[in-house]
């Protein structure tokens, strides 16, 4: 079936279970998709699955050949205006885990968290990932292991040449709509954290995240 829906149903999932269905969920197959033959997913699996005759329950089937094509990176990034558009974008773009950074110029102190793990899960049920990213729980820039991490360094473009070496990490972070302070730059420095040219141009914090993303997987 080319678009049979795709629904999380936690991390424990596996094969020929019978578990509740949460009403939302029953309604957008049997209204909306019109179907109650679906892939459920959790974990990195993903199994076969379809609705009870009542609604009220997911059976769970055999498990599909698909492959989790997530990756293992982590985003730590100071929460922004646009949020959701950063953890929609980065969950589609594969990432294992996010972890909120409050820094100096950290403008967007209100983030609905409950919020945005729907939008990580409604992101990873779209992009045919067979797991959804964690989202932790906020942290000071002060707190943070500053070793052994990328980060995107907006001083290249100002001027200051950026040497994008290759360096054995899987954790890139991202700097506030303001960008870092200079204290924070002198911080990560002192840590020899490894900033990352993103290019001569000044990004959105969004648009930054999914190009660091990127040269992290090349």
């Amino acid at each position: 079936m080319k678009n049979i829906p795709r629904i999380f149903v936690g991390n424990n999932v596996s094969e020929n279970i019978t578990l509740p269905v949460a009403r939302d969920v029953a309604h957008y197959l049997t209204k909306v998709m019109r179907t109650g033959q679906f892939l459920a997913f959790g974990g990195g699996r993903e199994f076969n699955a379809t609705l009870s005759d009542d609604g009220k329950h997911m059976i769970i089937g055999s498990k599909t050949e698909h492959t989790d094509p997530a990756n293992d990176i982590t985003l730590m990034f100071a929460p922004i205006k646009r949020t959701d558009d950063l953890i929609n974008m980065a969950t589609q773009m594969g990432i294992k885990a996010f972890q909120p950074v409050i820094t100096a110029r950290t403008v967007a102190h209100h983030i609905n968290w409950e919020r945005m793990n729907k939008i990580a899960t409604e992101a990873a049920e779209q992009s045919n990932r067979n797991s959804v990213p964690t989202i932790l729980p906020p942290i000071k820039f002060a707190d943070l292991d500053k070793t052994n991490i990328w980060f995107a360094d907006e001083r290249a473009a100002y001027g200051a040449n950026i040497k994008n070496q290759a360096k054995q990490t899987k954790s890139i972070l991202i700097g506030p709509e303001g960008g870092f302070s200079d204290e924070e730059f002198a911080e990560l420095d002192k840590a020899n954290a490894h900033g990352i040219s993103l290019g001569k141009t000044i990004l959105r914090a969004e648009v930054a995240a999914v190009v660091a993303i990127t040269k992290m997987m090349e």
